[in-house]
């Protein structure tokens, strides 16, 4: 089966038919190779190969901003998500009792950040999940946000982590227009395998680290500011990568750059950045919308096939609900032992929103799919249920 991502790419396959990209994902050959290649420069030139790592992480700045759909200068390298969020829950304005709407069972890293506003006097709210897919319509998100005041922030995954619904981003950036509220997205379980149009949807924050779809190393992402609001949010890591005289070298005048890099403060994670650009590369010759009909069909095809095996699919594939993302059930047996099992039979799953999730990538061939069907319909019963609870 042919695949828009090259196998060759991809070591793991060797020896593991891998399914967990929503978890951590294996690094491609080119990102070994840019690593490598960092490290003899490194090593060969020091502080004379300067000028080169920061002419790649500007390459790099621009490989992300069009795998988001956003001005190149709207995006700042970060750490990881946990820190863009960071960046706008902390860098905010707030005033006692402003709002936050985040939805329940959201993965921890997406709630936390507002949750620690409550010494401020900001208050969280949730939206609950609709049905034993986890779907969070736009009919969900305006019921909460019509509970009180207008939010100051809406605060989503664009793909839940448990079971991988799609939250509609243009819809809730429309919603969040209406009301006055900011919209600010947890897009790393989309990007680099869903096409994303972040500026032309409306989001005002949005932020992704590279170690799951987008193929690249833990440790380096990228956080959008729409432009609009970049004056919004204090620069909580000033340095001398901040400003617009970064070459000066003037100590007696603080002037900010005049995008997103006014968030970065000091030097950057080159190895990290190389590792991540090489993956980008990777991705945009193969094409995003190639990737995602490639990945969508392979989890439609997991969906029927695990369906016909005797398990149940909890993922909601409903509509633009679809992700790369699907968990399934199978009934007498705890997620975790059929994690083990499958893992024993060389396919690495991962055990979460209450069943077994699997997220195959470009590289991934229908036959691996099909081993995995086949491994699921030997279970037979079991001594326990994973239930319909989504974690």
């Amino acid at each position: 089966m042919a695949t828009p991502l090259p196998r060759d790419q991809f070591p793991v396959t060797e020896r593991w038919n891998y399914l967990n990209h929503a978890g951590v994902c294996p690094l491609p050959a080119a990102a070994v190779d840019a690593l490598a290649a960092y490290g003899r420069q490194a090593a060969s030139g020091g502080s004379l190969s300067g000028d080169d790592r920061q002419a790649r992480a500007e390459e790099v700045r621009a490989g992300a901003a069009g795998l988001m759909g956003v001005p190149v200068a709207d995006v700042a390298l970060v750490k990881n998500t946990t820190e863009g969020l960071g960046f706008v829950a902390n860098g905010l304005t707030w005033q006692p009792g402003d709002r936050v709407v985040v939805p329940d069972l959201e993965f921890p890293s997406t709630v936390y950040p507002w949750l620690a506003l409550a010494d401020r006097g900001v208050v969280v709210e949730l939206v609950v999940p609709e049905g034993p897919g986890g779907a969070l319509p736009l009919a969900a998100f305006e019921r909460a946000m019509a509970a009180g005041p207008a939010p100051k922030v809406v605060a989503t995954s664009w793909v839940q982590f448990g079971r991988g619904w799609r939250s509609d981003l243009a819809g809730l950036a429309g919603l969040c227009r209406d009301a006055g509220s900011l919209l600010c997205a947890d897009v790393i379980q989309g990007l680099g395998v869903v096409p994303a149009d972040l500026a032309a949807w409306g989001v005002d924050f949005a932020m992704a680290d590279a170690h799951k779809w987008l193929l690249g190393p833990e440790g380096i992402g990228a956080l959008y500011v729409a432009a609009e609001r970049l004056e919004l949010l204090r620069p909580l890591e000033p340095g001398w990568a901040s400003v617009a005289h970064r070459e000066q070298w003037d100590n007696r005048e603080l002037v900010w750059d005049e995008g997103a890099r006014r968030l970065e403060g000091g030097s950057f994670n080159h190895a990290g950045i190389a590792a991540m650009g090489a993956s980008i590369d990777l991705l945009s010759a193969a094409g995003i919308d190639a990737v995602w009909a490639h990945v969508d069909g392979l989890c439609t095809k997991a969906g029927d096939g695990l369906a016909a095996a005797g398990a149940t699919v909890l993922s909601d594939r409903a509509g633009t609900g679809r992700s790369g993302i699907l968990t399934f059930g199978v009934d007498g047996h705890d997620p975790a032992a059929v994690h083990r099992r499958l893992l024993d039979e060389g396919i690495v799953t991962s055990p979460r929103g209450g069943g077994i999730r699997i997220a195959p990538h470009g590289y991934t061939t229908g036959e691996e799919i099909d081993a995995l069907v086949a491994t699921v319909g030997q279970l037979g019963p079991g001594p326990g249920s994973p239930g319909d609870t989504v974690r």
